[in-house]
């Protein structure tokens, strides 16, 4: 079953107390209470909050003598409180139990609300013995603050040539923060802590990376797989740890970026693919929790269909497992896509492709289980034009094949209504492909050759973007929530990257729902701040900036591309004007000469900023022999 812990709500954003309990710091603390709960003879819990059974969610209470349970709210006597029916806190003075136990953080005033209704006795522990450290909170005002609970985790590897390395910025001080201290405990593949220490960002803008070998000297580690858990204190603005994430080979062969790990574990998970002839795709399950995942809790199904594998296998807290695909459901191939059943055990999942000489990493995405189709989105051509767009590159052809599969990403998605824009640099609609109605169990990958061919190369090297759009010629339903997965295959040396994102409306005054999406106010968004990090040595960095408009919106973008130094200090800027549903694919040593370059040295970072319009944008590396990585970019 499923953890019935909220973790995340679109409504109210994410749950602070599930990030509190779960907390690796606060796991340690819950052993010591547990025992000496359970030492202590019989044991009241008092819930006044309805919280006792989140926590139940995460940890083995079984050695405990939960003998009554008492709750505040008169509606709620009568349900079941640890294995209890709940009696009022009134009936408190006629408890036998040694200890009670308060389900609450802050929890001072309860306690001094029922201590004349304790009997002499009877000691009491609140949740605030599972507190974690003063110096790892923003806010001293409420624990359950979610400026509290900025945590995330990340891949972490260091194995066998294979390398990792996290690159952000403090972005908070944009917000108003000043030093960000993250605070990180690294976990291997069994779920151990192989390292704990601190990292503290002094400067405003001041980079942040955090590179695996670097962190196996520091502390003399053997190769290792596993997780590392961030939890960043001294923030303003963002409860949200946002990062970029990159994974190399010391041969130079193998080359992928990624991005943040989504930090609010989901039901489900789409956007899978299944392997190509010769392929095989590892799923890397990471529990994000303190106690195991009992065998048969995680699940996968072909995307569409009914009959769920279930993995017979527990993995431990804290630990990673890599899952083929091939042997968990045989036969599949791409482009048959895999749904993940989670049960809110751990965040996003990276995967990973290997089997062609030239592995490649991306990540699964959330899949929600909070929307049904709106009729309404059929309207919103009369006012927004395009309405929503999902908008990614299309690489110059002469040396890229681009590819898009589009992911049912909600489990009521039963059809998908779409159409395919191949789109050039201008902002010109080249060509057009209809979908139809996609049922979810489709296996339709629409190769942008097909659109591209007879085209010609032109000033533009053939390159542009595609937006994939709903449309309802001939019917159907939508929920706003259109995903794909847009592959990218050099044609010379058969390496591969690929990444998956989701629709939105673009470049509107008008607004539905929560749409033109803002990341800090109320929508309309139409700006834009994004973060790219740089290659380093011989690597060059690539970006593809696209200007989608679901209306005509300004007519060229002013954009500004901001080179920082590791410090966050300014080194140059330039402006780009691109025009208005276009797109410009640029290199980092094209737009900034040597000298700025070096000046900016190690670490350095670009800011993209736009106070005209909302762009989107995709980023990666380009290596020396043929090697590259793309994903979308974040932003603040």
């Amino acid at each position: 079953m499923p953890l019935t812990i909220e973790t995340f709500s679109n409504v109210k954003g994410g749950n602070a107390f599930y990030k509190a309990i779960s907390h690796p710091v606060a796991a340690r603390r819950m052993r010591a209470l547990i025992d000496r709960l359970a030492s202590a003879g019989g044991v009241a819990v008092y819930d006044p909050l309805g919280l006792f059974s989140g926590m139940a969610e995460f940890y083995d209470l079984s050695s405990i003598d939960i003998r009554e349970s008492y709750v505040q709210d008169i509606e709620a006597i009568g349900r079941d409180v640890a294995g209890n029916a709940a009696q009022p806190v009134t009936a408190l003075p006629d408890s036998g139990a040694a200890i009670l136990l308060v389900a609450a953080f802050d929890a001072e005033r309860i306690v001094d609300h029922i201590r004349h209704l304790m009997p002499t006795a009877m000691d009491v522990v609140t949740f605030d013995a599972l507190r974690i450290d003063p110096g790892w909170l923003t806010s001293d005002k409420a624990y359950l603050d979610p400026v509290n609970f900025a945590t995330n985790f990340v891949f972490f590897r260091d194995l066998d040539g294979m390398h990792t390395r996290l690159a952000t910025a403090n972005y908070w001080s944009r917000y108003g923060a000043g030093a960000v201290t993250l605070h990180l405990i690294l976990f291997g593949e069994d779920g151990t802590a192989l390292a704990e220490w601190d990292e503290t960002i002094e400067n405003a803008d001041g980079a942040i990376r955090i590179d695996s070998a670097d962190v196996r000297a520091r502390f003399g580690l053997d190769g290792f797989v596993g997780q590392l858990f961030l939890h960043a204190s001294g923030i303003r603005g963002h409860d949200v740890v946002k990062y970029a994430l990159d994974v190399w080979a010391d041969n130079g062969a193998e080359l992928s970026c990624t991005h943040d790990a989504n930090a609010w574990p989901a039901d489900r998970y789409g956007g899978l693919p299944a392997p190509k002839d010769g392929e095989e795709v590892v799923l890397w399950v990471q529990n994000s929790h303190p106690e195991a995942i009992p065998a048969g809790e995680i699940g996968f199904n072909r995307m569409g269909r009914d009959d769920i594998a279930w993995l017979d296998e527990a993995i431990p807290g804290y630990a990673t497992r890599a899952l083929s695909v091939a042997e968990l459901l045989p036969g599949l191939t791409w482009p048959d896509q895999v749904e993940v059943r989670a049960g809110k055990h751990f965040v996003r999942p990276r995967y990973e492709v290997t089997g062609t000489g030239r592995r490649r990493m991306a990540h699964a995405n959330v899949e929600r289980a909070d929307l049904k189709p709106d009729p309404g989105i059929a309207e919103l051509g009369n006012l927004m034009g395009k309405g929503f767009i999902l908008p990614a590159p299309v690489l110059p052809p002469d040396r890229w094949r681009s590819i898009a599969l589009p992911t049912p990403m909600a489990t009521l998605q039963n059809e998908l209504p779409i159409a395919a824009l191949l789109i050039d640099p201008s902002g010109r609609e080249r060509a057009r492909h209809d979908f139809g109605r996609l049922p979810r169990d489709h296996a339709d990958a629409l190769d942008m050759d097909a659109l591209v061919d007879g085209l010609g190369d032109g000033p533009d090297n053939g390159y542009g973007h595609v937006e994939l759009v709903y449309d309802f010629t001939a019917g159907g339903e939508a929920d706003g929530w259109l995903h794909a997965l847009f592959r990218y295959e050099d044609r010379q040396t058969g390496h591969a990257a690929e990444t998956s994102f989701g629709a939105h409306v673009f470049n509107t005054v008008l607004t539905w729902r929560n749409e033109p999406q803002s990341y800090t106010t109320r929508p309309p968004g139409l700006s834009t701040r994004l973060f790219l990090r740089l290659g380093e040595g011989e690597l060059d960095t690539m970006c593809q900036l696209i200007y989608p408009a679901s209306t005509p919106w300004h007519e060229t973008s002013q954009t500004q591309l901001i080179l920082m130094r590791g410090d966050g200090g300014t080194v140059t800027e330039t402006t780009l004007e691109i025009p208005c549903g276009g797109s410009r694919l640029w290199r980092y040593s094209e737009i900034f000469d040597a000298a700025a370059r070096r000046q900016a040295g190690d670490g350095a970072y670009v800011i993209i900023r736009d106070a005209t319009c909302r762009l989107f944008g995709y980023h990666g590396l380009l290596g020396a022999n043929g090697a590259f990585s793309l994903d979308h970019m974040f932003g603040f």
